[in-house]
């Protein structure tokens, strides 16, 4: 029955945690102003019209970015986390704690997006530089906003772009130093760390 319960939750986990990324990408593409025409893009506003278009009815947008999609986001991180518990200890939680732990989850991945875009432009810019493929393209689109900032600080020395280096430290700082600390001062579960 132990057996059963730990390959349930790896599935459930896997695939909500999949569901989950093509929702948020959904609110980082907006982020980021990508062009919504890459073939990728396109999936991912396929992958999630079906529950967004209520909430767009409901939830309005601010800024000029869809909010709908990243309360899906939470909402879906905290159904994930309902069911883990639910299987792992027969209870779901309590709401508020669950919205809490969803917002740091959600955060989280937000923030590994970013790390692993900066990482996959990192090693495009070495083996394919100017590539045009339409993955190559959302990569550079997701990178670039991040890298900005850390770009007008950093120097350029002689070619040699240096800016996704800091860019990687604070992520990681962030990801090591502030998110473990939220989730254990929040009482997150040890199921639930495998979610963040």
């Amino acid at each position: 029955m132990l057996a059963l319960n730990s390959a349930a939750i790896f599935v459930i986990q896997t695939l909500g945690s999949l569901y989950l990324l093509v929702v948020l990408l959904r609110f980082i593409l907006q982020l980021v102003r990508a062009n919504f025409y890459n073939p990728l893009c396109q999936f991912t506003v396929k992958a999630t019209q079906p529950l967004l278009k209520p909430l767009r009815r409901i939830i309005p947008s601010l800024f000029g970015l869809d909010m709908s999609s990243l309360v899906l986001a939470i909402a879906v991180q905290m159904l994930l986390m309902a069911v883990v518990l639910l299987l792992s200890y027969g209870v779901t939680g309590n709401i508020a704690f669950l919205l809490i732990w969803s917002v740091i989850g959600v955060t989280s991945l937000f923030l590994k997006v970013f790390f692993f875009a900066m990482i996959i432009s990192v090693i495009l810019s070495w083996v394919a530089p100017g590539s045009h493929s339409p993955a190559a393209e959302l990569v550079y689109q997701i990178s670039e906003p991040a890298l900005a900032p850390f770009r007008k600080i950093v120097p350029n020395l002689g070619g040699l772009d240096i800016s996704p280096i800091f860019a990687f430290l604070v992520i990681q700082l962030i990801q090591s130093y502030v998110i473990p600390p939220l989730a254990a001062m929040s009482g997150m579960p040890q199921v639930l760390f495998r979610l963040i």
